[in-house]
């Protein structure tokens, strides 16, 4: 066991490696995963200036990169659909409608001119092994831009995650400008579909990012979408927009899609609707809007690190500096080289040094001719010469040296010299030289790569604050269903983000959410939106006796906290109401059983006078004396009356019937204020079977 826990934690540990640094997470320096890298190296090797088939490119990559075709060819999509580094030629599917590309074997690719600008440098790019030994692929591209901003990336590898989200390529080189130039900079994202942005908690390439869909309701009764949000197809939105149509959120009649290079998605709205109305709901219920969090996760130097897009541009301008350095080095070394050559080749020609060989007969005599014939001229050397120079003049044909044009050198020889100077020039001011080289990149895309996001800051919607409040929650009285596919009576109108108080005259109340159907039995006594702002400023009565006992109870209440789903009473078991009421003060009058020897036949009662309780308190004993009707008389809400009638909106009482005074028995049943139909009748079906 103890080697099977070392087994699994080494070989944990190296897939864990592999995956984040071969797979997932891109590379600061070049911006490329592996798969990209290799894609575009593979395109150099096979660059003739025409187009290859994507299949003979992905068949070619797989010298670098082991890991199936269909990897390599969806990479290579995706990077081609971009437009910044690859040409193609054919259908490479559409990533704003979701269309996928045509087979390998169809498409055709290369790669452009920008690409090779950016990346392709072989003399100063260092090459490993690939996976097998047998090929040399390059550990990072000399990128001279930060192409990791440019194209973004997501990736998912063991205990972390990237996701850098693209910026506009000429806003991404005119901040390395501003930095080279000791000036301030900032970048916001820009993405392909377009959209409206807000980036108020855009941290620096972290944070998160809110986008919306470009949408033009100008017509009252149609809605045009014009551009989707960053992660959306047209697919998808639409589907998003169906599922908010089936949940109830929108009220639309058709939806027609008319997308082909541009996005136009055409939205007909019901009867009654107007385009004003559903703009908002759109954005909170359907992918609309979008909030899309952000991890610049990338790898500097062999590590993971979390980095910024300052951090990024600044990174990227000392980098560029120093590539530039050795570009300017080495081409500076080669022109000198090549003078060297030059000079030596016309004073070998024109001062005839070929000829003092004539009469040698070995090759040690004809080299150290030749060197005693250079000896003289030394002055005109950049450097000594070596036995290899010598050996280059003895190959130059005869031809050559008959036909050699001293004019013509000294003119090319002029020319190469003019070129160190200003190489040399360069170096001594290699800022403003590396100012101009991205100058002269933003002159090469600033046609095709327009800004297309805008940058807006917007409010917050709250899906609350716009669904629909017209959904009729129903009472059936004889069945006991409650609900908004329920027929029966109406009780009031909700959202489906309301939540739904049910009392019932047993004292027991439940919070549920807005219910389609749900069985709340045959004595409900009071509905309401549960909203603890107008709940717990609403104070509920119940005057109730105990079963088998004489006498009235009062109890004053709030509902001020609960868990959905929950039973809670208000009463005890054997209570059995005989009034209820939500106003904050009013008068009842409770009328008693004749006695003998009291000529008191009724009392009123004023609610104010009871204090307001917890709900699990005991209700305040009103009376002794067996009671025989209950009636409320007056409601008096002068300093309240708005607040009542906010309330009356969103609450219920079931069946308000009035007591029949004239039907009496010996052992009358109290009526009820707000008991509802059906349980009075089942209140006179058991009075009658007790008497």
């Amino acid at each position: 066991m103890a080697y099977i826990n070392k087994l699994l934690t080494e070989n944990f540990l190296y897939y864990a490696s592999y995956v984040i640094m071969d797979r997932a997470i891109p590379e600061l320096d070049d911006g490329l995963k592996p798969v990209q890298r290799r894609i575009l190296h593979s395109l150099f090797e096979m660059d003739d200036g025409k187009f290859h088939k994507v299949a003979n490119v992905v068949g070619h990559c797989m010298k670098y990169h082991p890991h199936g075709d269909a990897s390599i060819a969806s990479a290579l999509i995706n990077l081609a659909n971009r437009g910044l580094f690859l040409d193609t030629q054919g259908n490479f599917g559409n990533p704003i409608t979701g269309d996928e590309a045509s087979a390998p074997r169809y498409i055709e690719c290369k790669c452009s001119p920008f690409a090779k600008e950016i990346f392709y440098h072989p003399k100063i790019t260092r090459y490993i092994d690939s996976y097998d030994g047998r090929n040399k692929e390059p550990l990072v591209f000399p990128a001279k831009i930060p192409v990791i901003l440019i194209l973004g990336a997501e990736g998912i590898a063991v205990g972390m995650s990237t996701r850098i989200l693209p910026h506009n390529p000429i806003e991404v080189i005119k901040a390395e400008i501003a930095y080279l130039q000791g000036k301030a900079f900032s970048l916001s994202p820009d993405f392909p579909a377009g959209g409206t942005a807000d980036c108020s908690e855009y941290a620096d390439g972290n944070g998160k990012v809110r986008v919306r869909a470009t949408i033009d309701s100008s017509d009252p009764k149609k809605i045009v979408i014009k551009e989707i949000p960053y992660g959306s197809t047209t697919e998808s939105l639409i589907n998003s927009i169906e599922e908010a149509v089936r949940a109830g959120h929108l009220k639309i009649a058709s939806i027609s899609d008319f997308t082909t290079s541009k996005v136009e998605i055409e939205l007909k709205l019901a009867r009654g609707v107007y385009a004003r109305d559903v703009v908002d709901a759109l954005y909170a219920f359907t992918e609309c809007e979008r909030s899309i969090s952000c991890n610049c996760l990338v790898i500097k130097e062999g590590k993971p690190v979390v980095t910024t897009v300052s951090e990024t541009i600044e990174y990227h301008a000392a980098r560029l500096l120093d590539l530039l350095r050795q570009e300017l080095e080495l081409e500076r070394d080669e022109l000198k080289n090549e003078l060297f050559s030059r000079t030596l080749e016309r004073i070998f020609i024109e001062e005839k040094i070929y000829t003092s060989i004539e009469t040698k007969r070995t090759n040690d005599t004809v080299i150290k001719a030749v060197l005693d014939g250079l000896k003289p001229f030394t002055k005109e050397l950049s450097r000594k010469v070596e036995v290899e120079d010598v050996e280059r003049l003895l190959k130059i044909p005869i031809r050559r040296i008959s036909l050699y044009d001293i004019e013509k050198a000294k003119r090319e020889m002029e020319q190469i010299e003019r070129r160190i100077s200003e190489n040399e020039m360069h170096l001594r001011h290699i800022v403003d030289y590396a100012i101009d080289i991205l100058q002269s990149y933003i002159e090469m895309i600033e046609k095709t790569c327009p800004r297309k996001t805008k940058l807006r800051a917007f409010k917050r919607i709250e899906a609350r604050a716009v669904a629909r409040h017209d959904f009729a929650l129903k009472y059936d009285a004889e069945g006991g269903y409650l609900g908004t596919e329920v027929s029966g009576e109406k009780l009031l109108e909700a959202s489906k983000f309301d939540k739904i108080l049910i009392l019932r005259n047993n004292g027991i109340y439940t919070i549920i959410p807005l219910p389609d159907k749900f069985f709340a039995g045959q004595k409900l006594l009071w509905t309401a939106i549960a909203k603890k702002e107008s709940l717990s400023k609403t104070t509920i009565t119940l005057i109730y006796s105990l079963s088998g006992e004489n006498g009235a109870y009062i109890k004053r209440t709030i509902i001020d906290s609960w868990l959905t789903g929950r039973d809670y009473s208000l009463l005890p078991e054997t209570a059995v109401i005989l009034g209820f009421s939500t106003a904050s003060e009013f008068d009842f009058k409770l009328e008693y059983k004749p006695k003998s020897r009291s000529k008191k036949i009724y009392e009123v009662f004023h609610a104010k006078n009871y204090t307001v309780r917890n709900r699990s308190a005991q209700g305040i004993k009103l009376t002794d004396r067996e009671i025989t009707r209950f009636e409320i008389l007056t409601t008096q809400e002068p300093d309240n009356k708005r607040k009542q009638e906010d309330l009356d909106a969103s609450t219920a009482h079931i069946s308000k019937k009035k007591p029949n005074r004239e039907a009496r028995s010996k052992k009358e049943i109290p009526p009820l204020e707000t008991i509802s139909e059906g349980l009075l009748k089942a209140a006179l079906k058991k009075h009658k079977k007790e008497n």
